[in-house]
């Protein structure tokens, strides 16, 4: 294979889907089936612990790949858009995997204006491409790095916490939970008024769903009514925009 990588070339996939890349993007997603596969076997170990039935299990499972549809979506779609910037295997291991999609592009756009560079001109070489990619693969160490030395310290906190008031503990996650998204919702708001639309129509979808279940003991839309509300608000802004 002929592989054109002068440094200075602006032959971008020439470099950004070398085989080595390739082969690091394989490993990447090996060691995500393997952990997959080590938490589903952790909590059918703890399931019995916390009192949960199989079939308990197995409307938690369902529920979050069910929930996870949404947001992947959004992903795939950001994914696509910037397979013409940093090719497939790139994409794959950092907008694929961690997801933060407007992180990466922010750092691979602040690597490349050091360089005197901009993404997809033609001052865009193989050297500014190799230099973004190390930009964007820092903050996926830096995030790794951090949980592995965070989880064990929060997990004696956690224990430490259940013994002085395990109410308390049921409801931080929650509330962290609650915070987090609302967070997030509440930044879009400031975007446009359509983003207004797709925040009020999202929620409102929701708060039905969540009736109905509630009220006509109808479980399966607790599962589905995210999936439900992410298709409600963008068909709602599709039609507002059009």
């Amino acid at each position: 294979m002929n592989v054109t990588a002068s440094g200075a070339s602006t032959d971008i996939m020439a470099v950004a889907n070398s085989p080595v890349l390739w082969v690091a993007v394989a490993g990447i997603f090996v060691v995500i089936v393997v952990q997959s596969a080590i938490y589903m076997t952790a909590v059918r170990k703890v399931a019995p612990v916390a009192d949960m039935s199989p079939e308990d299990m197995k409307v938690s499972f369902r529920s979050g790949a069910v929930s996870a549809i949404g947001p992947s979506l959004a992903v795939c779609l950001v994914a696509i858009a910037l397979l013409a910037l940093f090719g497939t295997p790139a994409v794959l291991a950092r907008i694929g995997l961690i997801g933060s999609a407007a992180y990466d592009v922010s750092a691979a756009s602040i690597a490349a204006d050091s360089m005197g560079a901009k993404l997809g001109a033609d001052t865009y070489t193989q050297n500014v491409f190799v230099v973004a990619f190390l930009a964007m693969s820092i903050g996926g160490v830096m995030w790794m790095l951090s949980a592995l030395v965070l989880t064990p310290l929060l997990k004696r906190g956690d224990a430490k916490i259940r013994t002085v008031n395990p109410a308390l503990m049921a409801v931080v996650p929650s509330a962290a939970l609650i915070g987090a998204f609302a967070s997030l919702g509440f930044q879009e708001l400031t975007k446009s008024s359509y983003h207004i639309v797709a925040f009020a129509a999202s929620a409102a979808a929701m708060g039905i769903c969540l009736f109905v279940a509630r009220t006509f003991g109808k479980g399966w839309l607790r599962e589905w009514g995210l999936g439900i509300s992410i298709l409600v608000a963008l068909t709602v802004t599709y039609l507002v925009t059009s």
